[in-house]
């Protein structure tokens, strides 16, 4: 006699089984995606933060080194370096730290998109590898620790994206624009601390950093890369 082997038949997935597989894959992925690119922003913007920070202490070196005075003091003397500066050369003045900044890395903020990282300060350094304005309003800086020193370049007045140079800024009706940072931004403050805020808190910043100075009469002037 002949014995028998049953062969037991593995059954495959039905088609409903299988898109109702898709349909649960794809509805994970629609939850996860947000939380995903949610948390890649805070990462970035933590960085920035971090790496204003950084900036800064270099300007206090930098200041304590030079006459309690920061390099863009110096560069309002300086009619060459205000003609390079007015036509939006502003790592000029980046250049002038580089010996207390450790690499250029730290002055490309990880959520801008339309700059990148420089190599050295002397190998093809330029506006391109910045991501921060520098103030050129920097009267008796240590009588005054909450002026602005430094912040997030994606700035508007009026609603139209500022442009490279020396911004005069007369008007209050100044936001972040939405391609950094969800629509929000950084700023560096004399003390050397970084305060984050939001495009309706932006303007209220400025007028704390600026409140009892003498020359707040005068325009704020922001040197934008």
């Amino acid at each position: 006699m002949k014995s028998q082997c049953a062969i037991n038949r593995i059954q495959g997935f039905t088609w409903v089984e299988l898109l109702v597989v898709i349909g649960v894959l794809a509805l994970v992925a629609a939850l996860l995606l947000p939380a995903l690119a949610a948390a890649k922003h805070k990462s970035a913007r933590i960085n920035c933060v971090n790496g204003l920070k950084q900036i800064n202490i270099a300007f206090r070196m930098w200041e304590g080194d030079n006459g309690d005075k920061y390099p863009m003091q110096f560069a309002l003397t300086n009619s060459e370096t205000m003609k390079l500066l007015a036509n939006g050369n502003a790592y000029v003045i980046w250049q002038t730290i580089s010996n207390e900044i450790s690499t250029p890395k730290i002055l490309h903020c990880p959520d801008d998109k339309q700059r990148t990282n420089a190599v050295s300060f002397s190998q093809g350094f330029s506006d391109s590898n910045i991501s921060y304005f520098l103030s050129l309003s920097l009267d008796a800086v240590e009588s005054y620790p909450q002026m602005i020193l430094d912040g997030d370049d994606n700035l508007a007045v009026d609603g139209v994206r500022v442009k490279p140079g020396i911004l005069n800024l007369w008007t209050n009706n100044i936001t972040w624009t939405k391609e950094r940072h969800g629509g929000s931004g950084n700023i560096g403050l004399a003390d050397g601390s970084v305060q984050q805020t939001i495009s309706a808190g932006l303007s209220s910043a400025i007028a704390s950093s600026t409140s009892g100075v003498p020359t707040n009469n005068a325009p704020i002037r922001w040197v934008i890369p």
